[in-house]
C-alpha cells in the first residue's frame, strides 16, 4: 500500500469523511486515495478557503477538521487562517504537500522549509520521514489537535513520501487518535469548591473551545452543580462586546474570578483593577502552563491558584464532585439571576439614520425574524462593524464568530461547511462589503457542491471599522483607504451559480431574506445600509 492509502486510511479510521482542499501536484496521490477509500474532497478556490472551511466542520462537528493543500505557494496560502484557528481554540489538521525528501537540499521544485512557517501557529508542526510513519504522524497529530487547549497542527508530507510503499505497516487502532484525561488533583477540586462556596460573587470564565455551540449543555451544567454563573468570551471586543450585554458590570462586581481554559488577556483588559474592581483572589485553571506565566504578571499577587488541566475534564470533574449543597456554602441564586439580566441586556445606541439608507439594526432585525420564525439554525457573523452588530443583534442555536484573533474573511467558507455539516439547519453568514471580498470565489464552491445557505451582506461602501477609527482620531479631512464602491455582489453570486437581491429599501428586507432562503442555493442578499458605527457593550 501506498503512503497516500496509509494516510487517508488513517483519516478515515479516525472519523474523517470530508477533506477541504485545494488540489496541486504534490497531492495527487493523496486525492486518487481519498477516490479509493471513499473519503469525499470538496474543492474550493483557495487554499485560506479550505482550512476555513475545516475550522467551521470542526466546530459544528466535534471533529478534527482536515485540510488538504499543496506544496509552495499553496501552504503559504494557508498559514493565514492557522492564527484565527489558534485562537479560536479550533481542532483542525492541515495536510501539505512537500517537495520529496529524497530531494532535499538539491533545489527540488517549491522546496522551501514548510515547518518552519507552520511552526509559531500550530501546536506541532511534522515532517515523517517515511511512508510507514504516516499512519502514526496522523495519528500523533489528532490527538495533540484534541488535547487540552484544541488547535491546529500541521503535517508537511514529501511527495516521495505519499508514493513510496508503506510495507507492513498498520492503521493505528482507534485508541491512537484520543488525547490522554488532563484533570485535576482532587485537592485542587476541594479548593474551588470551597473559595466558590466563601465567595458572594464568584464567576467562572471560559475560553471558545467551551462555547454552547460546541460543548452543548456542559456549562450550564457546571454553572447549575457549582450554583455559579459561567461566562464565555470569545470575542476581541471583551469587555465591550455587545453580544455579551453589560458584562463589564458583572466583572466590576466579581469577588472571584476562575479562569476555565480562559486567557487572561487584553479579552479580559489584562485582569487590570479597573476593570475587576473587587477580585482580589483568582484561580486559573488551563492545559498550558505558560498561561500560569502570563497570568501571573497581570495579576499579580491576586492569582492565588493555578491548576494544571484540560477545561473540559475540569468541567465535568467538578459537576461529578458537586459539593456545593452544603449547609455553609453561600446560596448563588441571586447573583446568577442578576449575571444572566446583565447580560442580556441590549440597551443599543442605534445611531442616526442616514435618509435612504437601511440601518444596520433594522438589518439585524430583519434576519432575527427570519431565524426566529425557523425550527434549526445557525448564524455565522464576520467582519469589523457590521459583523459586531450581527453578533448583538441575531441569536440562532448554534453560531459561529470570528472569535478572538479578530481575522475576517472566513463567512463565507464558514458558511459551506455549516450547510454541508447540517444541511436540516437554515445557516445565516452576516458579512460587510469588506469582508465578502476575501473569499468571494468561494461561492462558485458553494454553487458546485449544491449548498444552500444565506450571505448577507451589510454594504456601507466602506472598510467602516477603519473610517470609524479616522473619523474619531483625525477627522473627517483625514479619510484615507476606506471607501469601497457600491459593487453588485448579488450579481456576481448569481454569476457564480448562486442565487442574488440587491435591497435598498426597508420594505423590501423581508420579501428579499425569504426568496433568498427558498432559492435552495447559496444566496447572496446584499443590502445598502447606513455605515452606523457598531454597538459596544455598557
Amino acid at each position: 500500500m501506498r503512503g497516500a492509502d496509509l494516510l487517508v486510511k488513517t483519516l478515515k479510521a479516525a472519523g474523517t469523511s470530508r477533506i477541504f482542499s485545494l488540489s496541486g501536484n504534490q497531492i495527487m496521490p493523496i486525492y486518487d486515495a481519498c477516490l479509493e477509500h471513499g473519503v469525499e474532497i470538496i474543492h474550493t478556490r483557495h487554499e485560506a478557503a479550505a482550512v476555513f472551511m475545516a475550522e467551521a466542520h470542526a466546530q459544528l462537528t466535534g471533529e478534527v477538521g482536515v485540510a488538504l493543500v499543496t506544496a509552495g505557494g499553496g501552504l503559504t496560502n494557508a498559514v493565514g487562517p492557522l492564527f484565527s484557528i489558534r485562537e479560536s481554540e479550533t481542532s483542525v489538521l492541515l495536510l501539505s504537500g512537500d517537495s520529496p525528501i529524497g530531494q532535499d537540499s538539491k533545489g527540488a521544485f517549491q522546496e522551501m522549509p514548510q515547518r518552519a512557517l507552520t511552526e509559531p501557529l500550530t501546536k506541532l508542526s511534522m515532517r515523517p520521514a517515511s511512508a510507514a510513519h504516516l499512519g502514526s504522524a496522523v495519528a500523533k497529530a489528532i490527538r495533540r489537535a484534541r488535547a487540552g487547549r484544541p488547535g491546529p497542527v500541521h503535517i508537511s508530507v514529501g511527495f516521495d513520501i505519499v508514493q513510496d510503499d508503506a510495507g507492513a505497516a498498520e492503521v493505528p487502532d482507534t485508541a491512537a487518535f484520543l488525547p490522554a484525561s488532563q484533570f485535576m488533583p482532587s485537592d485542587s477540586v476541594d479548593y474551588i469548591q470551597c473559595a466558590i462556596a466563601g465567595a458572594q460573587n464568584p464567576i467562572i470564565l471560559c475560553g471558545p473551545a467551551t462555547s454552547l455551540s460546541r460543548k452543548g449543555a456542559l456549562l450550564d451544567r457546571l454553572s447549575h452543580a457549582l450554583d455559579c454563573p459561567v461566562i464565555v468570551v470569545e470575542s476581541p471586543r471583551g469587555l465591550r462586546d455587545p453580544s455579551q450585554g453589560n458584562i463589564a458590570k458583572v466583572f466590576e462586581k466579581a469577588d472571584l474570578v476562575i479562569c476555565l481554559g480562559k486567557r487572561v488577556d487584553f479579552t479580559l483588559s489584562f485582569g487590570n483593577k479597573d476593570a475587576f474592581k473587587v477580585a482580589e483572589q483568582w484561580i486559573v485553571i488551563d492545559p498550558d502552563e505558560s498561561e500560569f506565566d502570563r497570568a501571573s504578571l497581570n495579576l499579580g499577587s491576586r492569582l492565588k491558584k493555578t491548576i494544571l488541566s484540560s477545561p473540559s475534564d475540569a468541567a465535568e470533574q467538578l459537576i461529578v464532585a458537586n459539593k456545593t449543597g452544603s449547609t455553609t456554602a453561600i446560596n448563588h441564586t441571586a447573583w446568577r439571576e442578576e449575571v444572566a439580566t446583565e447580560l442580556a441586556k441590549r440597551n443599543i445606541d442605534r445611531g442616526s439614520i442616514v435618509e435612504g439608507r437601511i440601518s444596520s439594526a433594522e438589518l439585524c432585525e430583519a434576519v432575527q425574524r427570519k431565524i426566529g420564525s425557523t425550527e434549526k439554525t445557525i448564524a455565522i457573523c464576520d467582519g469589523g462593524e457590521f459583523g459586531q452588530w450581527a453578533q448583538a443583534m441575531t441569536s440562532a442555536d448554534r453560531r459561529i464568530v470570528n472569535g478572538v484573533s479578530g481575522v475576517i474573511g472566513g463567512g463565507v467558507p464558514y458558511g459551506l461547511a455549516a450547510s454541508l455539516c447540517a444541511p436540516d439547519h437554515l445557516t445565516f453568514v452576516m458579512t460587510g462589503d469588506g469582508s465578502i471580498g476575501f473569499q468571494l470565489a468561494e461561492l462558485e464552491t458553494a454553487a458546485r457542491h449544491g449548498t444552500a445557505y444565506v450571505i448577507v451582506i451589510g454594504n456601507d461602501m466602506r472598510w467602516n471599522a477603519e473610517h470609524v477609527i479616522q473619523m474619531r482620531e483625525y477627522g473627517p479631512d483625514r479619510l484615507i483607504g476606506c471607501q469601497l464602491s457600491p459593487a453588485r455582489y448579488d450579481l456576481a453570486a448569481e454569476a457564480l451559480g448562486g442565487h442574488g437581491e440587491y435591497v435598498t429599501r426597508f420594505d423590501e428586507l423581508d420579501a428579499a431574506i425569504t426568496r433568498a432562503v427558498n432559492s435552495k442555493k447559496v444566496a447572496c442578499v446584499n443590502v445598502l445600509i447606513d455605515g452606523a458605527p457598531a454597538p459596544a457593550g455598557h
